[in-house]
């Protein structure tokens, strides 16, 4: 049986640059696939497009607030993923104060209307698989600061391979 978790947050305030969102990196135990992330907003009801992407990180990472993952089904283990701050290997986290000086490979481009909010679930050829013991993790990112930096959601499920 498959072990899926998700990393997520809401309520959050944004720095006034480009941010990641969420950040998980593989350990040495286990792969994981990248199964759906969303991104919304609740401060306002003015219109505005926001640039999103999904992408690769390699050391230096994102500072971030640490988050651990939840299970998705409550008589699974914990997660080999823990909570962290520095973005390294076996852990994720939320909110980044700073991006880190490491290379991003975008892996997807996209833009949304904030007052829909933006849902991204791959059909599964589509899924995006990270390996365990890989030099980098997966983020979820705004590549611009958006116009509103207040009371953000954002969210990436996955499952342990």
């Amino acid at each position: 049986m498959s072990r899926e978790y998700v990393v997520s947050a809401g309520g959050l305030t944004l720095a006034n640059q480009a941010v990641t969102g969420v950040f998980i990196n593989p350990g040495t135990g286990q792969s994981l696939e990248m199964l759906r992330c969303w991104a919304s907003q609740s401060a306002n009801a003015t219109s505005a497009q926001q640039r999103v992407q999904t992408n690769t990180q390699v050391t230096a990472f994102p500072t971030l607030t640490s988050a651990t993952p939840a299970k998705l089904k409550l008589s699974d283990p914990v997660s080999v993923i823990t909570g962290g701050t520095a973005g390294a290997a076996g852990t994720s986290g939320v909110n980044a104060s700073a991006e880190g000086a490491g290379g991003k490979t975008i892996l997807m481009h996209d833009a949304f209307n904030v007052l829909n909010g933006w849902l991204w679930v791959p059909t599964p050829p589509e899924t995006i698989v990270m390996n365990a013991s890989a030099a980098s993790g997966f983020g979820l990112h705004f590549p611009v600061a958006p116009a509103t930096l207040t009371n953000w959601a954002f969210g990436v499920v996955f499952r342990e391979l």
